[in-house]
Formats: C-alpha cells, structure tokens, sequence
C-alpha cells in the first residue's frame, strides 16, 4: 500500500516553491492587457503557463485552452476523474506608506508583530532600531557584496532589512534638445547642467529645462540630500548635524536655477512625482530622480520623447560623481514575530536571485542585487539602461551612522525651508539656518 504522506514529504520542498512562485504572480484580471490567447491579461496567462510548465516537469500531458483553463492529465481511458482548481489570486488591497508605518508602530508599542515580515522603508530603519523593534538578520558575505544597499538598513554594524527593490539615483537628459541646441556632449558636473539648462532656456528649445521638487513634501528634501552629497560627498557631519558648507553650496544651486527661471514655478506646489515626470513629457531637459524611470522613458503609456531620453552619471563638483544615494525597500522582522525562523527563509527567498527576476518580469521592479541588475540589462530585459549599472556601482549612505531615529522630523525640517526659498520668503543663508537650528535641536 502507498504511504501517500511520506511521499507527498518527499516533494515537500518543490511544492512549496511552485506553491510561491505561483503565489508571486499577480494573476488578477487585468482588461489593460488583454490578448490573444490571454483573455483575463498578462498576468493570469503568465501563471497558467507557470502551471503548465510545472505539469510538464513531472510527467503530465497539458492542454491549453486557449488561454481560458489548462488541462494536466496522466493515464487513459473512457471515464475521467477530475479535480478544479484556480491559478488566480486575491486582489492587493494597496496602503500607503503611512498606513503601513502606523500600522506596525501601533502593533508593536502594544508589543506585539502586525505580521511575521514586515515592510521597512529606508527612512524608518533608524526610528525602529532605537525603538528595539526590529530583529537583527545573518546575512552572507557573498548577499552583502551583492547588495549595496544592505548599508542603508545596517544601524552599530547590524543589518535589521534585506532591501528587495531598488531605487538609487539617476541622472537622465533629452538628448535631441541637446543636439537642437548644438550642445556636443552629455553633462559632466552640476555647472555644465546649469549652464546648459540656461542654452536651452535662452534658445527657446525647453522654456523650464530642469526638474526639480521644490513642494513642501520629502521628495524635496531628499533631492537636497542627493544634491549636496553627489555635490560635495558629505551631508551629516559624524554628530549628525548638517555640513555647513556642503549643504549650503547646494541650496546655492537651487536658488540659482530658481532665480534664472529654468525650473518651472509649478514645481513649487506639484507633487514631486509630477515634476519629476516633466521629462518624459519633454518640458524639462534634465532630471536627477529614481530609477524607474529608465522603464518608463520606454512606455508609450508614460512617456511621449521615447527614443530622447539618455540615463546617465550623475553629474559631480568636478567631474562625474563618485557616489550616489539610494531610498530602497526592504523587508524586516520585527522583535515581537512568533515565526521567526519561517520569516527569515521568507525574506531570504524573497530577495534571492530568482525572485528579483521575477519581480522585474512583474512589476518591473528594480533588483537590489548588483549581479541581477547585470544580467537583465545584458539580456536585453532592461531596455535604454545607459548607466543604469555603472551607477549602481557608486551606491552609499550619506549617513554616517545610517538613518537617525528623528529622520521624519528632520525631513520636515528641511524641505518647509526649502519651500519657503521657492516661494521667495528666504534666501538660501536664511533657508539653511533655518533647517540647521531644527536638526541641531533633534540629534543628540
């Protein structure tokens, strides 16, 4: 007689991983890409061919109707016994990232896990390490190479996050207005881009050539950040207090492009995605923003200048710059988990190779693992990379002592300034003294 449990504990390990790749397709009905042969989208053919493929493995005949249902079948015969199941999944209920935040903050003051794996955005790391919330994780010599933005989530040397999407920055600039402007090569420092956003403004050919958030919203602050880092290499002094002359130098900079007209005033009350998003319309020439936008400079659905659109290095003081800064995601365990065993090989296959293909293919999520981002831009996968990889190499934190736990108040304190030098209420002196006492004040 067949012992069907020691049998079934034989394949134990293959099927929960078919049962998670599957699970890791979002197969919801999506009408946007309907096609032949894929009559519910994209999405529900790619997890019926996933089926299929998996049937085929061990030995099945497969039958695909037409995109509708799959058959597995083994043996033969008149009379057919059947079993019904579905490859479709629930529907994401989408939070923002307040949401989330508040959510586990809530859980765990109470002392208590809102979920076994947790999300962690890089600007929480330094708030939940010093709340003790967040469980230390072992990670490989061979995963911290790989994945350099592993030192954003690391606080006294301990890793508390595995990052599992990217999103370092990147520099992008329309290369036909160059070439209309008869400007011969792409930007090297922050000069060259102010004075060629001043060509470009003077020779009628993009009236407000550069992107830049000016609202009263991170986004702002942020840039800031990167700015002044890729500017001068240093933001925090070791104490945590702003570099006085780095910073400085960069509000400066902002001012100026202000003054000169060559960012458009709607960028001061626009949510810093649609001022970023103003290249890929072709009303601003440069930009230095996420990576995702080397996609979607190649979507007919988000972009109208395919094809002008050049990612490159960011511009240095100097020359090209040597560092870049990066705002992942990450997922974590909390202190308060019950599973913590399971949560870890969860959080070690979501972020392994594999997987970060697949999130590419899915989402076009961007890998975190160096050697992932690689291979998809040498296989073509990734489209219009430019120096999507090169950059990726120069990924740091510009803070010293990673993320401090009153980074929330801290941004606040930077990008209220910064929108009341947009708005002409303060002069850059004026808009760094004011964020500088604020910060003083909050580090230690």
């Amino acid at each position: 007689m067949i012992d069907f449990k020691s049998e079934v504990l034989k394949i134990k390990d293959q099927m929960i991983e078919d049962i998670k790749n599957l699970c890791a397709i979002p197969s919801t009905q999506d009408d946007s890409t309907i096609a032949e042969f894929a009559p519910f989208g994209k999405a529900n053919r790619q997890a019926l061919d996933a089926m299929l493929e998996i049937g085929k493995r061990d030995g099945f005949d497969v039958e695909d109707v037409d995109g509708y249902a799959g058959h597995i079948d083994i043996g033969e015969g008149d009379e057919t016994f059947g079993i019904l199941g579905h490859l479709d999944v629930v529907p994401v209920n989408e939070v923002g990232w307040d949401d989330i935040r508040d959510k586990m903050i809530t859980a765990s003051a109470g002392g208590n896990a809102a979920a076994d794996v947790v999300e962690v955005d890089w600007s929480w790391v330094g708030e939940f390490y010093a709340a003790g919330w967040l469980e230390p994780l072992e990670v490989s010599d061979e995963t911290r190479a790989d994945i350099p933005t592993l030192e954003t989530f690391t606080k006294d040397g301990k890793i508390l996050a595995i990052p599992y999407a990217n999103d370092y920055r990147l520099s992008y600039y329309n290369t036909k207005q160059y070439e209309d402007a008869e400007i011969t090569q792409e930007p090297q420092t922050w000069d060259e881009v102010y004075q060629n956003c001043k060509t470009l403004k003077e020779k009628g050919i993009c009236e407000y050539p550069f992107a830049l958030p000016l609202n009263a919203e991170e986004k702002t602050s942020t840039y800031l950040m990167w700015l002044a880092y890729t500017m001068n290499g240093i933001v925090f002094n070791d104490d945590g207090t702003l570099n006085k002359d780095s910073v400085l130098a960069a509000l400066r900079y902002e001012e100026q492009l202000i003054r000169d007209e060559l960012v458009d005033p709607a960028d001061k009350t626009s949510s810093g995605m649609d001022t970023y998003k103003r290249i890929l319309s072709g009303s601003a020439n440069f930009l230095t923003g996420p990576t995702s936008f080397v996609s979607k400079s190649t979507s007919e659905e988000d972009c109208s200048v395919i094809g002008e659109i050049t990612p490159i290095l960011v511009p240095g003081k100097e020359a090209k710059a040597t560092v870049t800064m990066a705002l992942p995601e990450a997922l974590g365990i909390t202190r308060f988990s019950k599973n913590k065993e399971s949560a870890d090989k969860f959080i070690k296959w979501y972020t392994s190779a594999g997987m970060q293909e697949e999130l590419n293919e899915t989402n076009t999520a961007i890998p975190t693992r160096n050697s992932v981002l690689k291979k998809l831009i040498d296989d073509g996968r990734i489209q219009n990379a430019g120096a999507m990889m090169e950059q990726a190499e120069f990924i740091a934190s510009p803070f010293p002592d990673g993320v401090p736990a009153y980074y929330a108040e801290m941004s606040n304190a930077m990008y209220n300034a910064i929108h009341k030098m947009a708005l002409g209420k303060m002069t850059a002196e004026e808009a760094y003294a004011e964020m500088d006492s604020k910060i003083s004040d909050l580090t230690p």
